[in-house]
């Protein structure tokens, strides 16, 4: 599958750069992905996925997992949350990390596919919590290039922490730039 995937992202003009470690290196980690404008970043963020060999799970809001198609985005790996109520989210997903013997989760940090002032913070703080590093992704459409970073471990001082996250995001474009954090046109 690994094959076909890579064989697909170039068919569309797509490349790898940076290397997504493997659970040997990085047992648990918190993938972010900045931007995230379009409805196309899932299909690519599969396609990747697939290319990489990675068992990295996603979290989504929760009426993609309701009937008739709920069922495929569990079998894709899905997570629903429900944005509408306060259910302490962070702390369910680092029970999870401290459960699980390895476990990767991507989060769309922006939280939607609009254009937003600031990045919500859960995926932080669960990295945080749970003692693990966050790895950040890019994806390009203007270059048709998807990097991944090295991992980072947040130091505690959020202030800090987010300067490095967003001079990594900083002039990338989405599907839909104008929508993307960061992009200043």
């Amino acid at each position: 599958m690994s094959k076909l995937s890579n064989w697909i992202l170039g068919l569309f003009g797509w490349k790898i750069e940076g290397r997504y470690p493997p659970p040997e290196e990085v047992p648990k980690a918190v993938l972010i992905v900045i931007p995230h404008t379009s409805n196309w970043d899932f299909p690519l963020g599969l396609l990747v996925r697939s290319a990489i060999g990675a068992d990295i799970k996603f979290v989504g809001k929760s009426s993609l997992f309701k009937p008739p198609h709920g069922w495929l985005f569990r079998a894709l790996g899905g997570y629903p949350v429900d944005r509408s109520k306060s259910t302490n989210y962070v702390q369910m997903m680092v029970d999870i990390f401290n459960r699980e013997k390895t476990f990767h989760v991507v989060i769309a940090p922006e939280g939607t596919r609009s254009k937003v002032d600031r990045l919500r913070t859960g995926f932080y703080y669960i990295a945080k919590g749970a003692g693990i590093p966050i790895i950040m992704c890019r994806f390009d459409y203007e270059r048709k290039v998807v990097e991944f970073r090295e991992p980072y471990y947040p130091t505690g001082d959020v202030e800090k922490d987010f300067e490095v996250i967003n001079d990594y995001f900083r002039n990338v474009k989405g599907k839909n730039p104008e929508q993307g954090y960061l992009y200043n046109g």
